[in-house]
Order: C-alpha cells, then structure tokens, then sequence
C-alpha cells in the first residue's frame, strides 16, 4: 500500500519519465596514479516544477516499490550510452558507470537487453561498469549465473557502498566483481583516526588480493586524496574532483582538472608528514 505522502510523488515521477522530464548528470573518476579521467558515473535526476529537486534516495525505491524501476533503468541507459557515444566521436574515450537496481537481476534476459542496447548504440560492453550497492549482495548470490553471464559478455561489475551491507568475504570471492567502492563513511575521519585508516588500506588490499579495482567514493579534501595515493588506492570521485556535470561540461571540467592535478598531489597528507618526521 503506497503511503499517502508519496502519492503525489509517485504521480509526479510516472509523468517525468513518460514525458522524458529526468535527466542524467555524470560525476567523473579519476585514477590516483596520474590523475587521467577513468570514467564517468551517469546518475539520474529529477527536477520536479512542483516539488523541486528530488534525490535519487526517494524516488528510487519508490520506481521499485512500484513496477517503474525497469522501465527507469532502461530509460537511463540508453541515455547514458547514447551520450558514451556522442563523447566518443568527439574524441572522449572513457568508460561508463550506471546504477542498477537488484530487481533487473531477476529478469533472466537483462545481460542480453543491455548487450542489444550496447550493439544497437555502438558502444563497446567494454566501456560500461554496472554498480551494485552492497546492501543487496545476498540476494545477489542468488544471481550468480546473471552476473557471470554479464561478465562473459565484458561488461565490468562494481560493488557500490562497500563496508555498509552484509557481504562476507566469502560471497565477495564467488560474485564476478570488477571494481570495488569504499563507501564514502569510511573517509570521513580518515586523516585524524588511525583506526579507520587502517581500515580503508585493508579495503584496498582486500580489493587488490581478489584482482578488483579499488575506488574511494566522497572524497571531499585534498588530504583525503593524498592519502589514499599512499594507501595504493586505485579510483576516486567526489565533490572534489568533481559534482556530477552536465555532459557538455565534462570537456572544459577536464582541462582545469589536469591543471589542478599537479597542485593536489605535490605534497603529502598531514597525517604521512607527523609520520614522516616521526621517523626522522
């Protein structure tokens, strides 16, 4: 039963998306060994003339509660591929990042709808990244031969929000990930506490053992970014880098971001300098 309060949401979000009214932003990651752009994550959004700018947090789990998710995430991406290809003639070649709800996976012929969308778009599988957030890993056992089926296909896998749900290690083993995302919890106070610097680097090597990439999500401060150059930290995004863009930005983002590059990372955290001159 739909709670009287979303109501009007669910109203207004079946016309947004009927009427092609949501739109994609995309939010760069960048590598941490020499700055280049990696890849761009597409993230919906909806601006509604009503009742504003409503996240992803609300009208996400009501497109699941209420049978829209499918048509939402096929919505977004051919969006997102149709613009992968745009950046692509103009010389941009990165790769694609798009969230995915849990409840596509159900649908034994999703590996070959996104396949078909990626053909029908010249789009390489290469060049698109699935993001799958933690909290539904166990279910996501379940799904093996979906996921794999992704992965036979190229198509890369990340794990969204890692260190929030209920993945154990073992499960980490068996699913067919590529990438894994340090959720952005774990920065938060990584400069000052020994303990959760501690645990980001057994994150990463965690990531590294099991052959994945290892991405930090939030990052916010530039001591945040010099450490996790030192912790061997792969991928990062955040509102330092970058917030999400339009896509006609991305080009002129990318030019002051490579002039940015060398002024970040000429000097290191003050956490490694107090340990450098420690062991002085």
């Amino acid at each position: 039963m739909i709670a009287a309060a979303d109501i009007g949401m669910l109203d207004g979000f079946e016309r947004a998306l009927i009427n092609n009214r949501l739109h994609l932003a995309y939010q760069p990651k960048i590598s941490l060994v020499d700055g280049t752009l990696k890849r761009v994550e597409a993230l919906v959004r909806w601006d509604d003339p009503v009742l504003g700018s409503i996240p992803p947090s609300r009208f996400v789990p009501l497109a699941e509660r209420n049978g829209l998710i499918d048509p939402l995430t096929q919505w977004g991406l051919r969006t997102a591929l149709r613009q992968w290809r745009e950046w692509h003639a103009a010389g941009i070649d990165i790769c694609l990042a798009f969230n995915i709800s849990a409840l596509s996976l159900e649908h034994l012929d999703f590996p070959d709808l996104v396949e078909r969308m990626c053909r029908a778009l010249e789009v390489p599988t290469e060049r698109l990244v699935l993001e799958l957030t933690e909290g539904g890993t166990q279910p996501l056992i379940k799904m093996m031969d979906t996921l794999t089926r992704f992965r036979i296909k190229g198509i890369g896998l990340a794990i969204d929000d890692f260190g929030t749900g209920y993945s154990t290690l073992m499960q980490l083993r068996q699913l067919p990930f590529t990438e894994l995302k340090i959720d952005r919890f774990f920065l938060t106070d990584m400069i000052a506490s020994a303990d959760s610097r501690l645990i980001v680097k057994t994150m990463i090597d965690l990531a590294h053992g099991l052959g994945l990439t290892a991405t930090a999500e939030g990052v916010e401060t530039e001591d945040q970014l010099r450490l996790l150059r030192l912790l061997g930290c792969d991928v990062a995004q955040g509102y330092l880098i970058a917030t999400p863009l339009a896509p006609e930005a991305l080009g002129e983002w990318y030019s002051e971001w490579q002039e940015r590059w060398p002024k970040l990372t000429k000097s290191l955290p003050a956490i490694a300098r107090k340990q450098a001159n420690a062991r002085a």
